[in-house]
């Protein structure tokens, strides 16, 4: 479990709401959504209930017919997961809600009956595409949740952030053997980036090789989501061309380079839903970069960045001959033949949410 931002915010929530709100963690697939949750239920309620709607039974879901009652809504609950609710020292985690919007649903009435805290997780495309006929929960708090930055990044790998503040600060010279050992630092989590499973791997001493693999394995997951949400499959090549118009130093994002034809009706929708689907970034151009610089946004002038840095380097460098095997070592070691400039500047957009 690593240390993550998000954690104080979950506290901030329990200690100042107190029951009278819940809580819908949004993000990506793969984030760590269910993990911090859980582990917050873990370490701060004496009792917690974890349903996860992506793999539960029927009996479960049967359970949510019978919200009108909650008296049997909770002993059904208590029963079925053999566990004992204490009023206002529990809580209800319903995880992957957008599998089930019937629950999501019922959180107005079980916040209104105030005995316990509720918590949720989701991806919000898929939310926002499985609402259409349910009444949305104004007793509903939203937070997102990104993958580790490179402050989450550094303390995971051993790495005590805190210290390069303390360098930082002191606005003195460091010595080219730190200041080297700095930089390889940063291009580490440049190539690896913050995907959980990603990092896990890389502090278990996996090959490059490998967490290459899981790399792919997450992108593959992000391709086959969209493409079930856009059967068209205009939507995932949107995402796919997103590293090779960064790295051709386009001066904005092009609809037509990514599709290969002409702009469509729906394109400007399908935008809209892989923003939703916070696996992107956009940066738009501005033309007064003062203190309303939000008043002079161009919004039909943008780039799009993956969430993530290390996704963006499996991406990029995806090839079938093996010849990315090198390539993390000489990313690391500055040895990558390449102007590393646009990597530099791509990473920064992961900070900026």
């Amino acid at each position: 479990m690593f240390e993550r931002k998000i954690y104080k915010e979950l506290l901030n929530w329990k200690n100042t709401y107190n029951g009278t709100s819940a809580l819908l963690i949004e993000g990506a697939r793969r984030v760590g959504k269910s993990t911090i949750a859980l582990e917050f239920a873990k370490k701060e309620y004496a009792s917690y209930i974890f349903i996860d709607f992506a793999n539960t039974k029927k009996e479960i879901l049967n359970i949510f017919d019978e919200i009108s009652n909650l008296e049997m809504f909770f002993l059904r609950l208590q029963t079925e997961y053999n566990v004992k609710l204490i009023k206002r020292k529990s809580i209800i985690v319903f995880d992957e809600i957008q599998f089930f919007p019937k629950a999501r649903q019922a959180i107005k009435y079980l916040v209104q009956d105030g005995r316990y805290d509720y918590l949720e997780t989701g991806s919000l495309i898929s939310i926002k595409k499985n609402v259409k006929d349910i009444l949305i929960p104004s007793e509903e708090l939203k937070i997102e949740m990104h993958p580790l930055d490179y402050e989450e990044f550094s303390n995971a790998v051993g790495n005590n952030y805190q210290i390069l503040k303390d360098l930082y600060n002191l606005k003195s010279p460091i010595g080219e053997a730190t200041n080297r050992k700095l930089i390889r630092d940063f291009r580490t989590y440049i190539a690896i980036g913050g995907m959980p499973q990603a990092v896990d791997a890389y502090i278990k001493k996996e090959s490059f090789d490998q967490i290459d693999k899981i790399k792919k394995s997450i992108i593959d997951l992000y391709i086959n989501d969209l493409k079930k949400i856009d059967q068209s499959g205009r939507l995932a090549k949107i995402y796919e061309s997103i590293p090779s118009q960064l790295f051709s130093k386009r001066n904005k994002f092009s609809l037509h380079y990514a599709v290969k034809s002409n702009k469509s009706s729906k394109d400007e929708e399908r935008i809209f839903d892989l923003l939703d689907s916070k696996i992107v970034n956009a940066c738009y151009q501005i033309t007064d970069p003062s203190i309303s610089f939000s008043q002079s946004i161009d919004l039909t002038k943008y780039k799009f960045y993956l969430a993530d840095t290390g996704l963006f380097v499996t991406m990029l460098f995806n090839n079938d001959d093996n010849s990315h095997r090198d390539l993390y070592k000489k990313l690391i070691s500055n040895k990558l033949d390449l102007n590393l400039g646009y990597l530099y500047n791509f990473t920064i957009t992961c900070f900026l949410k």
